[in-house]
């Protein structure tokens, strides 16, 4: 990794003053469901920064979003132990044999926490006195202020830049504009983390590939990706379709109706399919798993189909996967095969019951050895990890891999067309890394 793969308009932790200092560090540890920790790989990966603080004389204050916590329409905010930061900072303490303190500020039971208020001053002069290893704010979404606007936004803003001297971002996945991932740049000097750089360089290498280009896109709603969609379709060479969005695809090119599949996708997925007539990107995987029921794999109730039997008119049941002879079809496999980069963001099937299509997808992308592959989203990699741990393991360590931290990110990147698009990474190299309170 080169810092001169960056754009020079980003200003670097490298290049930020941290001896004694506070340091704010908004990180993306959103990795809690119902209080449990799915999978430390994000986390895991923000600790290089970490350790480049304090090694450096600074002293941090760490902050995530966690779930989500606001009703869209009323507003109001639920705090409760499923969306908690502690969990993380349980992992953190037994990982990093430091102590951790998370401050406790009162909660309105609509509302959220709606102040910092001055007892987090006595946990920051522990953090000054060494006393503790770091502090670790609550939820970011806990707080009333964070997605809000106005003289709210902009009172947690103040409250938040309070607290620190120096403000880095290594949160890669999390590219909503919020109060702790844009407005804060405004208040202190910001620096983008080392994760943060790393993920921005590697985008630059999905968006500027080596060619055979092939991504690999699923997902459980069409109309949610199709800006993405268009995007990455106009930059690749082959694009492989699965689950809801594959099915969509089909619909609309065959005219069949399949189960859990709405007209509106089918119509909106009709451009696709136009767009491909002439184009020929997308590698139609020849066989699919029909099911009759979407509540297990139950006997006598799936069976494989294939795209060949398609009349105009005919009805199915739900498509919950792609067996594995479709990765092993000289269409497709050569395709894969002949890759130089590869992006996945997919999980071929409905898991965990149908678990065979995504399997074979990792293996036989694996198998191609001269290609880079690029895989995003958390659930992406909970599949790969799930499902083919040690091959999982060893793509970790190889140089041929990329996982990125925040699957959302990279399509919003692509759909962009540059990763420095992003309004929080905007934010960044609009500061420059002054302080702009002087």
């Amino acid at each position: 990794m080169s810092e001169l793969d960056l754009d020079p308009r980003l200003p670097l932790i490298q290049n930020a003053d941290l001896e004694g200092k506070i340091v704010l560090v908004r990180v993306d540890h959103n990795v809690v469901k119902k209080g449990d920790i799915r999978d430390p790989y994000r986390i895991d990966a923000t600790l290089g920064t970490l350790y480049n603080i304090v090694e450096r004389g600074g002293r941090i204050i760490l902050m995530t979003h966690i779930g989500r916590t606001r009703d869209k329409m009323t507003g109001r905010i639920t705090v409760d132990d499923d969306t908690s930061v502690q969990p993380v900072v349980d992992y953190l303490e037994r990982k990093l044999h430091t102590k951790f303190a998370v401050p406790q500020f009162p909660v309105h039971p609509e509302w959220g926490i709606r102040e910092i208020d001055t007892s987090i001053n006595w946990l920051i002069r522990d953090l000054r006195a060494h006393r503790i290893g770091a502090v670790y704010l609550p939820n970011t979404r806990w707080f009333e202020g964070e997605e809000s606007t106005g003289e709210k936004r902009e009172r947690f803003t103040v409250q938040l830049a309070g607290l620190a001297d120096v403000f880095i971002n290594d949160a890669f996945g999390s590219w909503q504009p919020h109060v702790s991932t844009l407005d804060i740049t405004r208040h202190l000097p910001s620096f983008a983390g080392f994760l943060l750089q790393r993920e921005l360089i590697n985008l630059k290498r999905v968006l500027e590939p080596d060619r055979p280009f092939v991504a690999v896109v699923a997902g459980a709603k069409y109309d949610t990706k199709i800006g993405p969609l268009y995007q990455i379709y106009k930059k690749v060479d082959h694009l492989i379709l699965g689950g809801v969005i594959y099915n969509t695809f089909l619909c609309a090119k065959h005219d069949i109706h399949v189960a859990g599949v709405g007209d509106t996708d089918v119509k909106a997925a009709k451009d696709l399919v136009k767009l491909d007539e002439k184009a020929m990107k997308v590698v139609e995987l020849p066989f699919l798993v029909e099911s009759d029921t979407i509540d297990g794999r139950v006997e006598g109730k799936y069976r494989t189909r294939s795209i060949t039997e398609f009349r105009k008119g005919d009805s199915y049941g739900y498509f919950l996967d792609v067996p594995p002879e479709s990765f092993d079809a000289p269409g497709v496999a050569d395709v894969i095969g002949s890759a130089k980069t590869i992006f996945v963001n997919a999980v071929m099937g409905l898991t965990p019951h149908f678990y065979e299509g995504s399997e074979k997808l990792d293996r036989t992308i694996d198998q191609n050895r001269q290609a880079q592959k690029f895989y995003g989203g958390g659930d992406t990699l909970q599949e790969f990890k799930n499902l083919s741990p040690g091959l999982y393991l060893a793509a970790m360590d190889s140089a041929q891999y990329y996982f990125f931290t925040g699957g959302g990110t990279v399509l919003k990147a692509i759909e962009e067309g540059t990763p420095y698009g992003l309004e929080p990474v905007k934010a960044l190299m609009e500061n420059g890394g002054r302080d702009p309170r002087h």
